[in-house]
């Protein structure tokens, strides 16, 4: 008979570990957002804040875009009226018949088909220049740096704090008697360009946005044997088109618009830009003929202005972050 009270031999097994218990679930925050602005987007949600919004919104666009345009609208309508109209208290906001007899007489008693021609040479001559020896320049300073690259930039930057007027009388006398050459410049376009190229803050504005170039990428043109100009003329300029276009703005602009500077300098009468020789002959003529000069000499530059307005802004931000 089998032996009942033998012992297993096979091993008992181990019950297995309890589980962790579950912590009691808490009960979730409400995280309250915080909008740091004037009206939160709930106060836009409702009627009341969306009509204060546009309200306050429609007034301050109409009030600044009326403080900018309205100059430009008195002075276009101003030269359809007569003389007694334009100074007639209070003053008639649209003319009684729109006539363009003022812009045909200021045209022609002012000469200003010769004025403006004198005016683009000055400012096309000056663009060049300022191109030439500005990038140049600029791209001297950023990539090559040579010796006492900063001390040069700086003083660059120290003309910048000097007002114009302090330097009047010595860029006169430079011009009048060159130094080395002792060339009489005045009464020549030289008067004109050579000062406008010698700008600290268009150097400034260049070199800011070489910098941002890679490095690698004028060392790969270095390793294929190009020389300094040619990674200039092949690689910095076509992609330094936004600044360039700013550059040339800001000079065509401050030469078209000058005074001070060509009324020293260019004393011919048959020499005179075009703000030189509507001041000189302003005494002459009625009040809505020279008015309509005035319109006559602004179409240019405003016209500079609507077709690159894109590239100010994109030109003056380039090179400002680097990534």
């Amino acid at each position: 008979m089998p032996n009942l009270t033998a012992v297993s031999k096979e091993p008992r097994r181990s019950a297995p570990p309890a589980a962790p218990p579950v912590p009691p679930k808490r009960p979730r925050r409400k995280i309250q957002q915080e909008f740091r602005t004037v009206v939160s987007p709930h106060q836009l949600n409702s009627r009341r804040g969306r009509a204060v919004y546009w309200t306050v919104l429609a007034v301050v666009v109409v009030s600044f875009t009326a403080a900018f345009v309205f100059p430009l609208y008195w002075m276009v309508t101003g030269a359809m009226k007569s003389t007694e109209e334009l100074v007639q208290i209070p003053p008639t906001f649209l003319p009684p018949e729109f006539s363009l007899d003022a812009y045909a007489e200021a045209w022609e008693l002012m000469d200003l088909g010769l004025l403006l021609g004198n005016t683009a040479l000055y400012a096309g001559g000056a663009w060049l220049f300022t191109l030439a020896i500005d990038v140049t320049a600029a791209y001297a300073l950023s990539k090559l740096r040579p010796v006492l690259g900063k001390l040069v930039l700086a003083l660059m930057l120290a003309t910048l704090m000097i007002p114009p007027m302090v330097i009047m009388l010595p860029a006169y006398l430079t011009v009048k008697e060159l130094p080395l050459l002792g060339w009489d410049l005045l009464n020549t376009p030289w008067a004109i360009w050579l000062p406008a190229a010698a700008n600290g803050f268009n150097i400034f504005l260049l070199k800011r946005f070489f910098d941002s170039i890679p490095r690698e990428l004028l060392e790969a043109a270095e390793i294929d044997g190009a020389a300094p100009a040619r990674i200039l003329w092949s690689i910095v300029i076509p992609i330094s088109r936004p600044i360039l276009g700013v550059v040339s703005i800001l000079t065509v602009v401050n030469v078209w618009r000058d005074f001070v500077w060509p009324l020293l300098v260019l004393t011919d009468s048959e020499k005179m830009s075009v703000s030189i020789g509507i001041a000189s002959l302003s005494s002459q003529m009625p009040q809505n003929v020279l008015i309509a000069s005035l319109v006559i000499a602004s179409i240019p530059t405003i016209a500079v202005f609507f077709l690159f307005q894109r590239h100010i802004m994109a030109g003056l931000t380039a090179g400002s972050l680097k990534g």
